[in-house]
């Protein structure tokens, strides 16, 4: 009840000041006069016609439609500018009282700044607005060629560690978009798929308004698609091959690295036709070493098991896409846009244990055994889905959105677990395999209306999501065991979720304040039935999502900000799926068919400070968790632990993030981004009938840094570096992890050819990248791995553009399925 008053509170202090404000407007919107899409960013200035004093200035929003607020009667002249466009002026704006509409500006393109644009490359690479930080793609050349992952990493408050698990703020738990459309699904899976050559630029929300969805504890991320700007046809293709392996990890095989993807646009009238395909092979060789042991307090014996050998990837994914958008009137758009691709990928871990077990207390060797386990993990994945939507503005500028996607995919693989006798690997000892099927079906629905009320916009909407998944779940082992031991390991699941939510938020300007503020209510069910229970296992949910933020204009070069979201992190059908699967020779991972979600309070105050040769920017952010999702350990035999996803207590981080783009000169470019925080989590729960107790709390910190250096018009240098700081968990602490690359580039054809060589995980035998430590312990156990990845990479990237990509392609992707991948 605390919380809904004070949004209630909040809302009421937001209409006062509105009803307050009495000054007069000038108002518009700016458009591209070749395709009719709106401009985003442009710069609008205000000058008294008398002397060309300058009087206020503000930036278009993703509409187009800038706000131009307490101004004095009198006479004027406005001036539009962006980089591309010819400056746009309109002289003799008499302003007498009200409001002032400009109505539709159009801005013209302009072949010579586009062309100096790709010479000096001072494109505007950062922006940070009242709710979110944007971040052109381009500036990270490290990352051509390879996926959204290569692109993401490099910001601020995001870290990617050595399993490609990403967090933003130090959650893992975050939401996607693209283009704004949700996507519940893995993140790791849905940037993996997703070229970075595509890619226009990132926004980070991390306080986000009412109107997206609550999902994701860290907020959400946008990825924003290129598209070609004008009519006629718009070409982007790009090629990439690896060069041979610099380091031998005495792997079976050597790793293949090769892709490639295109993308065409045709705009014509009315319509407009995108069509996007990728092809990407990413292999990777790699070694890990592990030192385990378990006590068992009743038999007095400890147990040793350590491990050495091959942990490696073959890796590949392949897309097609398509997005048709028919602009039947002025005020009618339909758009229809299909998604088909394949996502592959095996680990293979080769290891040699030797395990002793020994006296507990005198530590007199009891029994010694060596033998080699060869692990197979494959992960398969085909996703299909279709998506709908129609957009209809009224006379009265406010616009209603219908959409409607439906998806339907197939996950499938297993784990084939070897035991062999060593060095004769020839004998097995056992021979487990667990194949798996988990098929998807999914659809959402929304409903969207936005109206102009006052100085502000009203937007409220419905929307209705709803996913379906069977798991047929399959245990085989030779010597055969007991019947009462496979059939646990065997069964099959169906799990329904289904959200009903309602929604509605006000925002606008006043003066130098911006605000907005909304509520959201859901009504979420889900259901998990099992093959050997014969109760369903039920969860509702009604749940209110208040979200506040406000923007404050010190000055041209001063913002201040602060933001709350309410938010949820949802559970994946896997974490909810009891049936265990032996993940290693020495794990089993099985999930919770009652494990909640995870509640969150995120709130934060921020500084922007822009000035002539860049800008910088700092938040201080909190975050409280209720049921966080923990994947824990406990001992299941001697050698063998129990990994069970469970809600482990309460959680709360802190933190302080901040980052920089300078231009020292117009042939250096720098970008620095930090997060630094502090996590606690603890609890009293019970494993397995286990109980254990939860309490860890350590201060972690990541930094990104990426610079780029203009040798002459066609010769650019770059260098990132990405390094995480050691990091705890519930049971532990993940090791640090450091990341260099460089890139080299010449472009041909006036830019629209470009080669790159690109040089990644840099090591040069001395710098220990690519390699992580993750350490977990308990009463009973102490578990700890060294993954160490194949450094020194060399990578060669072709790139051609036929015309200009400047603004969004809603090409489609995965809803549901890349979730459970």
């Amino acid at each position: 009840m605390k919380t809904i008053s004070a949004f209630f509170f909040i809302a009421l202090v937001f209409g006062a000041i509105t009803a307050l404000a009495q000054s007069i407007t000038v108002k518009g919107r700016v458009i591209d006069s070749k395709n009719q899409s709106p401009v985003e960013y442009a710069s609008v200035a205000l000058f008294k016609a008398a002397d060309s004093a300058l009087v206020e200035g503000s930036i278009t929003k993703a509409n187009g439609v800038f706000e131009i607020g307490n101004i004095a009667a009198g006479n004027y002249q406005l001036k539009i500018t962006f980089l591309g466009y010819d400056t746009k002026s309109l002289k003799n704006i008499r302003v007498v009282n009200g409001a002032v509409d400009l109505g539709t500006i159009q801005l013209n393109p302009s072949s010579k700044m586009l062309n100096e644009v790709a010479v000096n490359g001072q494109k505007i690479t950062a922006l940070n607005k009242i709710d979110k930080q944007s971040y052109k793609a381009g500036q990270f050349e490290s990352a051509k060629g390879g996926s959204a992952i290569d692109v993401l990493k490099n910001l601020p408050s995001v870290a990617v560690n050595a399993e490609g698990d990403i967090s933003v703020r130090g959650s893992a738990g975050f939401m996607v978009l693209i283009n704004g459309k949700p996507v519940l699904a893995d993140a790791q899976t849905v940037l993996t798929q997703l070229p970075a050559n595509v890619i226009d630029n990132i926004e980070l929300i991390t306080a986000p308004s009412a109107k997206y969805d609550p999902d994701g504890r860290g907020g959400i991320i946008n990825i924003v698609t290129k598209k070609g700007a004008n009519d006629g046809v718009t070409l982007a293709a790009n090629a990439q091959a690896g060069l041979p392996s610099t380091t031998d990890y005495n792997n079976l095989k050597k790793p293949r690295r090769f892709g490639a993807d295109a993308t065409i646009n045709y705009r014509k009238g009315k319509w407009d036709l995108s069509i996007g395909g990728n092809y990407t092979r990413n292999d990777n060789e790699g070694f890990r070493e592990g030192g385990v042991y378990t006590k068992n307090i009743a038999n007095n014996t400890i147990t040793r098991f350590p491990s050495t050998g091959e942990r490696s990837f073959d890796r590949y994914n392949y897309a097609g896409r398509a997005t048709i958008n028919y602009t039947a009137a002025a005020n009618n758009v339909i758009s229809a846009g299909f998604y088909s691709g394949k996502r592959y990928q095996a680990r293979l871990a080769n290891l040699l244990y030797h395990n002793t077990t020994s006296n507990l207390a005198t530590n007199a060797l009891i029994s010694s055994t060596t033998y080699f386990n060869s692990n197979l993990q494959t992960k398969e994945g085909t996703f299909n889905l279709g998506n709908l939507d129609y957009t209809h503005t009224f006379a009265n500028k406010s616009t209603l959105t219908a959409g409607f996607q439906y998806e339907r995919d197939n996950l499938y693989g297993g784990t084939q677990n070897r035991n062999l006798k060593y060095p004769n690997t020839a004998d097995t000892i056992q021979y487990v395999n667990n194949p798996y099927t988990r098929p998807i079906s999914a659809y959402r629905f929304k409903l969207d209306h936005s109206i102009n009320i006052g100085k502000g916009k009203l937007e409220s909407g419905y929307q209705l999501r709803y996913d379906t998944q069977d798991g047929i779940f399959s245990y085989f082992v030779t010597p055969a065991t007991s019947q009462v031991d496979i059939a646990k390991f065997r069964g099959t699941t169906h799990a329904e979720n289904k959200i009903n939510s309602v929604y509605s938020q006000y925002s606008g300007k006043v003066n130098k304040l911006e605000y907005n503020g909304g509520l959201r209510y859901e009504y979420a069910t889900r259901t998990v039935n099992l093959s050997y229970d014969a109760n369903p296992h039920n969860l509702n949910l009604s749940n209110l999502f208040p979200s506040a933020s406000l923007l404050y204009s010190v000055n041209d070069g001063l913002k201040l900000k602060a933001g709350y979201s309410k938010r949820v992190q949802r559970t994946t059908n896997l974490e909810l799926n009891p049936i265990p699967e032996r993940e290693h020779s020495e794990t089993l991972e099985e999930g919770d068919p009652d494990l909640l979600p995870e509640f969150v309070d995120l709130a934060e105050l921020g500084l922007i400070r822009n000035f002539s040769k860049g800008s910088f920017f700092t938040t201080l952010y909190y975050q409280h968790i209720k049921n966080p999702i923990q994947r824990l350990n406990s001992v299941y035999a001697d050698t063998i632990l129990n990994r069970v996803y469970t809600n482990a207590g309460t959680a709360r981080l802190f933190g302080l993030e901040a980052g920089a783009n300078l231009s020292p000169f117009k042939w250096w470019t720098i970008y620095l981004g930090g997060n630094l925080y502090n996590y606690k989590i603890q609890g009293n729960i019970n494993i397995l009938n286990t109980p254990v107790t939860i309490n860890n709390t350590n201060w972690a910190y990541s930094i990104n840094g990426n610079t780029s250096f203009m040798l002459n018009k066609t010769l650019t240098l770059g260098a990132n570096v990405n390094y995480l700081s050691k990091r705890p968990t519930a049971q532990g602490q993940d090791g640090a992890f450091f990341v260099p690359n460089t890139s080299f580039k010449k472009t041909f054809m006036n830019g629209r050819l470009a080669a790159s060589l690109l040089w990644q995980n840099m090591n040069m035998g001395f710098l220990g990248a690519n390699k992580q430590r993750i350490t977990t312990s308990g009463a009973n156990f102490y578990t700890t791995t060294n993954y160490i990845s194949e450094t020194d990479v060399f990578l060669i990237n072709l790139s051609f553009n036929l015309n200009k990509f400047t603004s969004k392609i809603k090409l489609p992707t995965s809803e549901v399925g890349d979730k459970e991948f």
